[in-house]
């Protein structure tokens, strides 16, 4: 049902449109706008036709309907808004140029905050594919974005090389995100040059696991370091392994995985070491000649009463999802 008094804007914008920001509105309610924008330091001094609010919201805008033009985004918010009852009636929409100098004005810091503060895991306690053994499962991966051909960006993100010594047509971003498995939301992501490691960004990244989650990582991320780091949050881990890396032998347990030490050079005695279950398995998924794998798994997770190395071996199935939500952002939300 239209919200009582609302009066239909003499715009082409479909009701589909209104809802799509009237929803995001909910999920950004408009005083947790506001307050972030005043703690950024981005509240109006002076009444504008464009405020900081209605730019906030165009910026996710913009990530949403990536196809469109900036008038064609300011007007489908402004719209939304006014239906959803979180904004005035809508304004009489300014020039391009006028637009580009209210987001100039209110910056990345916003919508960065903004992010940080409403971003979170959204999994229920029923919600298929999202727990193992109390704990909520979520991935880390990287990938890169295309990010607009101006000067300052290709100066700050870089460009990745193609043949014959040429560079891409568009500077690359370098993204690491937090998934959750279960919902495909993302809940925390750091953004860097493209000549920036993955790792080097996870170093950040992990440090925002919480006690109740088991962190999935294919064999790029497995390093003595960087799992003392995870786990030193009081997450738990499960990563998979390169098969060549092989801890020192403790205990074979009973579920046939068994407990080793892993060691910062696999090799010396006295190098600082930590204890690890390995679960080795292949795969026989009844279409390929002869079984997948072998594959090795590192876990955190020492008690097979806890959960059992097939368990473990399901739930690190799991850790693809995160692969289809880079193709979700990437492919259908940005568009060719």
């Amino acid at each position: 049902m239209a919200r009582a008094g609302w009066r239909k804007p003499e715009t082409h914008t479909r009701l589909p449109d209104l809802v799509s920001a009237g929803l995001l509105a909910q999920v950004f309610p408009p005083g947790v706008v506001d307050g972030v924008i005043a703690e950024c330091g981005r509240t109006e001094q002076r009444n504008r036709s464009l405020p900081a609010r209605t730019m906030a919201y165009f910026a996710m805008g913009l990530a949403l309907h990536s196809e469109g033009s900036y008038l064609d985004v300011l007007s489908l918010m402004t719209d939304g808004l006014a239906w959803a009852g979180a904004a005035d009636e809508p304004v009489g929409l300014p020039s391009k140029s006028a637009i580009f100098q209210a987001r100039e004005r209110l910056g990345a810091e916003p919508v960065k905050a903004l992010f940080d503060q409403v971003a979170r895991p959204l999994a229920k306690p029923d919600t298929p594919g999202s727990w193992l053994a109390g704990r909520r499962l979520v991935a880390i991966d990287g990938t890169t974005l295309d990010v607009a051909d101006t000067v300052a960006n290709d100066e700050f993100f870089g460009r990745p090389g193609v043949s014959k010594g040429e560079r891409s047509a568009f500077p690359q971003a370098r993204l690491v995100a937090l998934a959750e498995c279960g919902t495909h939301a993302i809940f925390d992501a750091e953004l860097g040059p493209y000549g920036t490691s993955e790792l080097a960004l996870s170093k950040v990244l992990v440090d925002r696991l919480e006690p109740g989650m088991v962190l999935l990582a294919d064999r790029g991320f497995t390093g003595i370091a960087l799992w003392k780091q995870a786990s030193g949050t009081g997450a738990d881990l499960i990563w998979r392994a390169k098969n060549n890396v092989t801890p020192r032998h403790l205990e074979t347990l009973d579920d046939g995985s068994w407990l080793g030490e892993l060691r910062a050079n696999n090799a010396r005695l006295k190098t600082e070491h930590v204890v690890v279950r390995v679960v080795d398995y292949e795969i026989d998924d009844g279409r390929t000649e002869g079984a997948l794998g072998p594959f090795r798994l590192f876990t955190t997770i020492l008690d097979p009463a806890e959960a059992t190395a097939v368990d473990l071996a399901s739930a690190y199935a799991q850790r693809w999802e995160i692969e289809s939500v880079f193709d979700e952002l990437k492919t259908h939300q940005r568009g060719p």
